[in-house]
Protein backbone atom coordinates (compact mmCIF):
# COMPACT_ATOMS: atom_id res chain seq x y z
CA UNK A 1 0.00 0.00 0.00
CA UNK A 2 2.78 2.57 0.81
CA UNK A 3 4.42 1.74 -2.59
CA UNK A 4 1.51 1.87 -3.81
CA UNK A 5 0.81 5.79 -2.70
CA UNK A 6 4.48 6.87 -3.70
CA UNK A 7 3.38 5.15 -6.95
CA UNK A 8 0.42 7.16 -7.90
CA UNK A 9 1.70 10.53 -6.14
CA UNK A 10 4.91 10.25 -8.59
CA UNK A 11 2.69 9.50 -11.72
CA UNK A 12 -0.03 12.13 -10.89
CA UNK A 13 3.35 14.64 -10.47
CA UNK A 14 4.69 13.79 -14.29
CA UNK A 15 1.35 13.75 -15.45
CA UNK A 16 0.55 17.25 -14.67
CA UNK A 17 4.07 18.57 -15.65
CA UNK A 18 3.73 16.84 -19.01
CA UNK A 19 0.22 17.81 -19.56
CA UNK A 20 0.76 21.50 -18.35
CA UNK A 21 3.51 23.90 -18.95
CA UNK A 22 5.04 25.71 -16.59
CA UNK A 23 3.08 28.11 -15.35
CA UNK A 24 2.36 29.61 -11.30
CA UNK A 25 0.87 26.81 -10.05
CA UNK A 26 3.77 24.11 -10.76
CA UNK A 27 6.34 25.08 -7.93
CA UNK A 28 3.48 24.82 -5.43
CA UNK A 29 2.03 21.58 -6.90
CA UNK A 30 5.86 20.48 -6.48
CA UNK A 31 6.18 21.30 -2.97
CA UNK A 32 2.87 19.96 -2.00
CA UNK A 33 3.77 16.61 -3.59
CA UNK A 34 7.01 16.84 -1.79
CA UNK A 35 5.42 17.92 1.47
CA UNK A 36 3.10 15.19 1.40
CA UNK A 37 5.61 12.62 0.36
CA UNK A 38 7.83 13.53 3.47
CA UNK A 39 4.57 13.32 5.86
CA UNK A 40 3.44 10.15 4.24
CA UNK A 41 6.76 8.59 5.60
CA UNK A 42 6.84 9.88 8.56
CA UNK A 43 3.30 8.54 9.26
CA UNK A 44 4.99 4.75 10.83
CA UNK A 45 6.64 6.66 13.43
CA UNK A 46 2.97 7.80 15.10
CA UNK A 47 2.17 4.02 15.20
CA UNK A 48 -1.15 2.40 14.26
CA UNK A 49 -3.58 3.16 17.05
CA UNK A 50 -5.78 6.39 16.91
CA UNK A 51 -3.41 8.48 18.99
CA UNK A 52 -4.21 11.98 19.36
CA UNK A 53 -0.99 12.61 17.47
CA UNK A 54 -1.86 10.26 14.65
CA UNK A 55 -4.81 11.58 13.84
CA UNK A 56 -3.44 15.08 13.88
CA UNK A 57 -1.16 13.43 10.87
CA UNK A 58 -3.84 12.22 9.15
CA UNK A 59 -5.67 15.47 9.13
CA UNK A 60 -2.46 17.02 7.81
CA UNK A 61 -2.08 14.64 5.23
CA UNK A 62 -5.61 14.76 3.84
CA UNK A 63 -5.47 18.36 4.17
CA UNK A 64 -2.26 18.55 2.06
CA UNK A 65 -4.13 16.36 -0.79
CA UNK A 66 -7.17 18.05 -0.94
CA UNK A 67 -5.39 21.36 -1.79
CA UNK A 68 -3.03 19.27 -4.13
CA UNK A 69 -6.41 18.12 -5.69
CA UNK A 70 -7.95 21.51 -5.65
CA UNK A 71 -4.70 22.63 -7.91
CA UNK A 72 -4.48 19.50 -10.05
CA UNK A 73 -7.26 16.99 -10.02
CA UNK A 74 -4.90 14.11 -11.58
CA UNK A 75 -3.64 13.92 -7.72
CA UNK A 76 -6.77 12.24 -6.84
CA UNK A 77 -6.07 8.51 -7.24
CA UNK A 78 -4.08 9.09 -4.34
CA UNK A 79 -7.31 8.65 -2.30
CA UNK A 80 -7.13 4.73 -2.44
CA UNK A 81 -4.04 4.57 0.00
CA UNK A 82 -5.17 7.32 1.65
CA UNK A 83 -8.36 5.31 2.42
CA UNK A 84 -6.75 2.36 3.50
CA UNK A 85 -4.64 4.39 5.94
CA UNK A 86 -8.07 6.10 7.39
CA UNK A 87 -9.66 2.70 7.86
CA UNK A 88 -6.79 1.55 10.18
CA UNK A 89 -5.78 4.52 12.21
CA UNK A 90 -9.92 5.48 12.64
CA UNK A 91 -12.96 4.07 14.33
CA UNK A 92 -15.27 2.57 12.15
CA UNK A 93 -17.55 5.61 12.28
CA UNK A 94 -14.90 8.06 11.90
CA UNK A 95 -13.32 6.13 9.20
CA UNK A 96 -16.26 5.99 7.00
CA UNK A 97 -16.96 9.76 7.23
CA UNK A 98 -13.32 10.05 6.00
CA UNK A 99 -13.76 7.46 2.98
CA UNK A 100 -17.16 9.37 2.29
CA UNK A 101 -15.08 12.75 2.01
CA UNK A 102 -12.30 11.11 -0.13
CA UNK A 103 -14.64 9.50 -2.44
CA UNK A 104 -16.43 13.30 -2.94
CA UNK A 105 -13.06 15.33 -4.09
CA UNK A 106 -12.52 11.90 -6.22
CA UNK A 107 -15.62 12.33 -8.25
CA UNK A 108 -15.33 15.81 -8.34
CA UNK A 109 -11.53 15.79 -9.90
CA UNK A 110 -12.88 13.11 -12.26
CA UNK A 111 -15.54 15.29 -13.86
CA UNK A 112 -12.93 18.15 -14.07
CA UNK A 113 -11.02 16.22 -16.45
CA UNK A 114 -13.40 14.85 -18.10
CA UNK A 115 -13.68 15.69 -21.72
CA UNK A 116 -16.42 14.98 -24.21
CA UNK A 117 -19.28 15.86 -21.79
CA UNK A 118 -21.22 14.37 -18.58
CA UNK A 119 -20.06 10.65 -17.70
CA UNK A 120 -22.26 8.42 -14.96
CA UNK A 121 -19.61 6.19 -14.50
CA UNK A 122 -17.62 8.69 -13.45
CA UNK A 123 -20.30 9.52 -10.38
CA UNK A 124 -20.79 5.98 -10.17
CA UNK A 125 -17.41 4.16 -10.28
CA UNK A 126 -15.95 5.83 -7.09
CA UNK A 127 -18.25 5.55 -4.68
CA UNK A 128 -18.91 1.75 -6.10
CA UNK A 129 -15.30 1.36 -5.18
CA UNK A 130 -14.85 3.07 -1.99
CA UNK A 131 -18.02 1.20 -0.89
CA UNK A 132 -16.46 -2.35 -1.76
CA UNK A 133 -13.27 -1.48 -0.11
CA UNK A 134 -14.18 -0.12 3.04
CA UNK A 135 -16.98 -3.07 3.48
CA UNK A 136 -13.74 -5.37 2.98
CA UNK A 137 -12.20 -3.89 4.66
CA UNK A 138 -14.33 -3.60 7.75
CA UNK A 139 -15.24 -7.22 7.16
CA UNK A 140 -11.38 -8.88 7.67
CA UNK A 141 -10.98 -5.97 10.66
CA UNK A 142 -13.77 -8.38 12.33
CA UNK A 143 -12.50 -11.37 11.74
CA UNK A 144 -9.00 -10.15 13.05
CA UNK A 145 -10.48 -9.29 16.15
CA UNK A 146 -12.38 -12.30 16.18
CA UNK A 147 -8.95 -14.52 15.63
CA UNK A 148 -7.09 -12.44 18.38
CA UNK A 149 -10.18 -12.65 20.71
CA UNK A 150 -9.57 -16.78 19.98
CA UNK A 151 -6.03 -16.72 20.46
CA UNK A 152 -6.52 -14.84 23.71
CA UNK A 153 -9.05 -17.62 24.57
CA UNK A 154 -6.38 -20.44 23.70
CA UNK A 155 -3.72 -18.80 25.79
CA UNK A 156 -5.98 -18.29 28.60
CA UNK A 157 -7.57 -21.81 28.28
CA UNK A 158 -4.13 -23.43 27.98
CA UNK A 159 -2.65 -21.11 31.12
CA UNK A 160 -5.37 -22.81 32.75
CA UNK A 161 -4.81 -26.37 31.71
CA UNK A 162 -0.84 -26.09 32.61
CA UNK A 163 -2.42 -24.89 35.87
CA UNK A 164 -4.95 -27.56 36.39
CA UNK A 165 -1.62 -30.03 35.21
CA UNK A 166 0.16 -28.60 37.88
CA UNK A 167 -1.96 -28.59 40.56
CA UNK A 168 -3.40 -32.75 39.63
CA UNK A 169 0.30 -33.51 39.64
CA UNK A 170 1.06 -32.23 42.89
CA UNK A 171 -2.16 -34.51 44.66
CA UNK A 172 -0.98 -37.37 42.32
CA UNK A 173 2.35 -36.91 44.15
CA UNK A 174 0.46 -36.65 47.56
CA UNK A 175 -1.39 -39.40 46.46
CA UNK A 176 1.25 -41.71 46.12
CA UNK A 177 3.33 -40.95 49.07
CA UNK A 178 0.36 -41.32 51.13
CA UNK A 179 0.10 -44.62 49.38
CA UNK A 180 4.09 -45.77 49.99
CA UNK A 181 3.54 -44.47 53.63
CA UNK A 182 0.64 -46.34 54.17
CA UNK A 183 2.24 -49.56 52.56
CA UNK A 184 5.99 -48.71 54.15
CA UNK A 185 6.37 -46.95 57.08
CA UNK A 186 3.23 -47.08 59.04
CA UNK A 187 3.39 -51.03 58.29
CA UNK A 188 6.70 -51.34 59.54
CA UNK A 189 5.44 -48.99 62.13
CA UNK A 190 2.84 -51.06 63.70
CA UNK A 191 5.08 -54.26 63.43
CA UNK A 192 7.96 -52.67 65.15
CA UNK A 193 4.99 -51.39 67.86
CA UNK A 194 3.93 -55.00 68.67
CA UNK A 195 7.59 -55.92 68.33
CA UNK A 196 8.36 -54.43 71.69
CA UNK A 197 5.23 -54.18 73.31
CA UNK A 198 5.84 -58.37 73.22
CA UNK A 199 9.67 -57.27 74.36
CA UNK A 200 8.12 -55.36 77.24
CA UNK A 201 6.04 -58.16 78.31
CA UNK A 202 8.25 -60.62 78.36
CA UNK A 203 11.62 -58.53 79.60
CA UNK A 204 11.64 -60.33 82.90
CA UNK A 205 10.12 -63.56 82.45
CA UNK A 206 11.84 -64.32 78.96
CA UNK A 207 15.18 -61.78 78.37
CA UNK A 208 16.15 -64.31 75.54
CA UNK A 209 12.92 -63.86 73.69
CA UNK A 210 12.48 -60.19 74.18
CA UNK A 211 15.71 -59.22 72.48
CA UNK A 212 14.79 -61.80 69.80
CA UNK A 213 11.68 -59.58 69.50
CA UNK A 214 14.03 -56.24 70.07
CA UNK A 215 16.34 -57.76 67.10
CA UNK A 216 13.75 -57.79 64.62
CA UNK A 217 12.15 -54.33 65.49
CA UNK A 218 15.61 -53.35 64.55
CA UNK A 219 15.94 -55.32 60.96
CA UNK A 220 12.39 -54.06 60.62
CA UNK A 221 13.39 -50.03 60.94
CA UNK A 222 16.07 -51.08 58.88
CA UNK A 223 14.10 -51.95 56.13
CA UNK A 224 11.56 -49.51 56.16
CA UNK A 225 14.62 -46.46 56.02
CA UNK A 226 15.49 -48.14 53.08
CA UNK A 227 12.14 -48.20 51.80
CA UNK A 228 11.40 -44.45 52.69
CA UNK A 229 14.63 -43.69 50.60
CA UNK A 230 13.57 -45.15 47.82
CA UNK A 231 10.14 -43.93 47.50
CA UNK A 232 10.99 -40.58 47.87
CA UNK A 233 13.05 -40.84 45.01
CA UNK A 234 10.62 -43.26 43.14
CA UNK A 235 12.22 -46.25 43.11
CA UNK A 236 11.09 -49.74 43.07
CA UNK A 237 10.40 -51.41 46.62
CA UNK A 238 13.81 -52.78 47.97
CA UNK A 239 12.94 -56.31 47.40
CA UNK A 240 12.89 -55.46 43.76
CA UNK A 241 15.07 -53.55 43.48
CA UNK A 242 18.15 -56.12 44.71
CA UNK A 243 17.13 -58.09 41.39
CA UNK A 244 14.51 -60.27 42.72
CA UNK A 245 11.42 -60.80 40.65
CA UNK A 246 7.62 -60.58 41.70
CA UNK A 247 7.00 -63.74 42.90
CA UNK A 248 10.54 -63.86 44.74
CA UNK A 249 9.51 -60.63 46.74
CA UNK A 250 6.22 -61.53 47.97
CA UNK A 251 7.24 -64.61 49.11
CA UNK A 252 10.00 -63.10 51.16
CA UNK A 253 7.11 -60.96 51.97
CA UNK A 254 5.11 -63.48 53.63
CA UNK A 255 8.50 -64.71 54.98
CA UNK A 256 8.79 -61.54 57.17
CA UNK A 257 5.37 -61.20 57.87
CA UNK A 258 4.62 -64.06 58.67
CA UNK A 259 4.22 -64.71 63.14
CA UNK A 260 2.66 -67.53 64.89
CA UNK A 261 -0.50 -65.79 65.76
CA UNK A 262 -0.92 -65.11 61.70
CA UNK A 263 0.88 -67.50 59.54
CA UNK A 264 1.30 -66.13 55.48
CA UNK A 265 1.69 -68.14 52.83
CA UNK A 266 2.67 -67.85 49.43
CA UNK A 267 1.21 -69.72 46.15
CA UNK A 268 2.23 -68.90 42.41
CA UNK A 269 -0.04 -70.06 39.64
CA UNK A 270 1.12 -70.28 36.11
CA UNK A 271 4.64 -70.54 34.66
CA UNK A 272 6.98 -67.43 35.83
CA UNK A 273 7.38 -64.32 33.17
CA UNK A 274 8.66 -61.54 33.33
CA UNK A 275 6.48 -58.22 34.06
CA UNK A 276 6.80 -54.55 33.69
CA UNK A 277 8.69 -52.79 36.67
CA UNK A 278 6.09 -50.62 37.45
CA UNK A 279 3.28 -53.68 37.66
CA UNK A 280 5.69 -55.75 39.64
CA UNK A 281 5.98 -52.23 42.08
CA UNK A 282 2.42 -51.70 42.22
CA UNK A 283 1.63 -55.75 43.03
CA UNK A 284 4.21 -55.58 45.64
CA UNK A 285 2.95 -52.53 47.22
CA UNK A 286 -0.91 -53.99 47.25
CA UNK A 287 0.31 -57.09 48.81
CA UNK A 288 2.10 -54.73 51.76
CA UNK A 289 -1.02 -52.61 52.21
CA UNK A 290 -3.65 -55.76 51.89
CA UNK A 291 -1.71 -57.37 54.59
CA UNK A 292 -1.18 -54.46 56.71
CA UNK A 293 -5.06 -54.47 56.47
CA UNK A 294 -5.38 -58.08 57.52
CA UNK A 295 -3.15 -57.25 60.56
CA UNK A 296 -4.51 -54.29 61.75
CA UNK A 297 -8.31 -54.89 61.06
CA UNK A 298 -8.90 -58.44 60.47
CA UNK A 299 -8.52 -60.62 63.49
CA UNK A 300 -7.19 -62.70 61.28
CA UNK A 301 -5.22 -66.21 62.18
CA UNK A 302 -4.26 -66.95 58.32
CA UNK A 303 -3.34 -65.65 55.49
CA UNK A 304 -2.59 -66.14 51.97
CA UNK A 305 -0.87 -64.81 49.19
CA UNK A 306 -1.49 -66.03 45.13
CA UNK A 307 0.36 -64.80 42.48
CA UNK A 308 -1.37 -66.14 38.83
CA UNK A 309 0.62 -65.53 35.44
CA UNK A 310 -1.54 -65.43 32.53
CA UNK A 311 -0.60 -64.50 28.85
CA UNK A 312 -3.09 -61.52 28.94
CA UNK A 313 -3.20 -60.33 32.51
CA UNK A 314 -1.75 -60.76 36.35
CA UNK A 315 -3.61 -61.57 38.94
CA UNK A 316 -3.02 -61.46 42.72
CA UNK A 317 -5.36 -62.47 45.40
CA UNK A 318 -4.88 -61.79 49.30
CA UNK A 319 -7.20 -63.76 51.46
CA UNK A 320 -7.84 -64.18 55.23
CA UNK A 321 -10.19 -65.83 57.45
CA UNK A 322 -10.95 -63.15 59.66
CA UNK A 323 -13.75 -61.37 60.72
CA UNK A 324 -14.49 -60.35 57.38
CA UNK A 325 -17.11 -56.83 56.36
CA UNK A 326 -19.41 -55.83 54.20
CA UNK A 327 -17.46 -54.17 50.61
CA UNK A 328 -20.35 -51.60 49.95
CA UNK A 329 -20.43 -50.40 53.54
CA UNK A 330 -16.62 -50.29 53.25
CA UNK A 331 -17.03 -48.29 50.31
CA UNK A 332 -18.78 -45.22 51.56
CA UNK A 333 -18.16 -45.49 55.13
CA UNK A 334 -14.90 -43.64 55.55
CA UNK A 335 -12.60 -45.26 58.22
CA UNK A 336 -14.10 -48.52 57.42
CA UNK A 337 -11.11 -51.02 57.22
CA UNK A 338 -8.61 -47.70 57.64
CA UNK A 339 -7.29 -46.02 54.22
CA UNK A 340 -5.58 -49.09 52.84
CA UNK A 341 -8.27 -50.49 50.84
CA UNK A 342 -8.74 -46.75 48.97
CA UNK A 343 -5.17 -47.15 48.47
CA UNK A 344 -5.42 -50.53 46.88
CA UNK A 345 -8.01 -49.25 44.76
CA UNK A 346 -6.33 -46.11 43.52
CA UNK A 347 -3.04 -48.37 42.44
CA UNK A 348 -4.88 -50.57 40.72
CA UNK A 349 -6.62 -48.07 38.50
CA UNK A 350 -3.76 -46.74 37.70
CA UNK A 351 -2.50 -49.39 35.91
CA UNK A 352 -6.65 -50.13 34.29
CA UNK A 353 -6.39 -53.22 36.02
CA UNK A 354 -9.30 -53.93 38.49
CA UNK A 355 -9.85 -54.58 42.19
CA UNK A 356 -12.59 -57.02 43.19
CA UNK A 357 -13.21 -57.02 47.30
CA UNK A 358 -15.19 -60.57 48.23
CA UNK A 359 -16.60 -60.34 51.65
CA UNK A 360 -18.76 -61.20 54.44
CA UNK A 361 -19.10 -60.25 58.02
CA UNK A 362 -17.78 -63.39 59.30
CA UNK A 363 -16.47 -64.91 56.52
CA UNK A 364 -13.41 -63.53 55.70
CA UNK A 365 -12.09 -61.30 52.78
CA UNK A 366 -10.71 -61.63 49.27
CA UNK A 367 -9.03 -59.02 47.69
CA UNK A 368 -8.46 -59.73 43.71
CA UNK A 369 -6.35 -57.11 41.81
CA UNK A 370 -6.35 -57.82 37.97
CA UNK A 371 -3.63 -55.94 35.77
CA UNK A 372 -3.41 -56.30 32.50
CA UNK A 373 -0.47 -56.65 30.64
CA UNK A 374 -0.76 -55.87 26.97
CA UNK A 375 -1.76 -52.49 27.65
CA UNK A 376 0.97 -51.88 29.59
CA UNK A 377 4.19 -53.98 28.48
Amino acid sequence: MHAAFFLLLGASLVRYLLRHPWEFRSPWIIGLSVTLAVLYTVGPVFGPRATPRRLMWLVTVVAVWVVLVLLAPSFAWCAVPLLYTGLRALPTRAAIAMVALLTVFVVAAQLQLAQGGFDPNLVIAPPAVAAVATAVFVHAERLADRRRALIDDLVRTRRELAATERREGTLAERQRLSMEIHDTLAQSLSSQQMLLQAADRTWDSDPSAARGHVRTAESIAERSLAEARRFVHDLAPADLAEGGSLPEALRALAARESTDALPVRFHLDGPPAPLPDRVQSALLRIAQGALANVREHAGATAATLTLTLMGDQVVLDIADDGRGFDPAAGRSSPGVRGHGLPAIRARVEQLGGTLTVESAPGEGTVLSAAIPLEARS
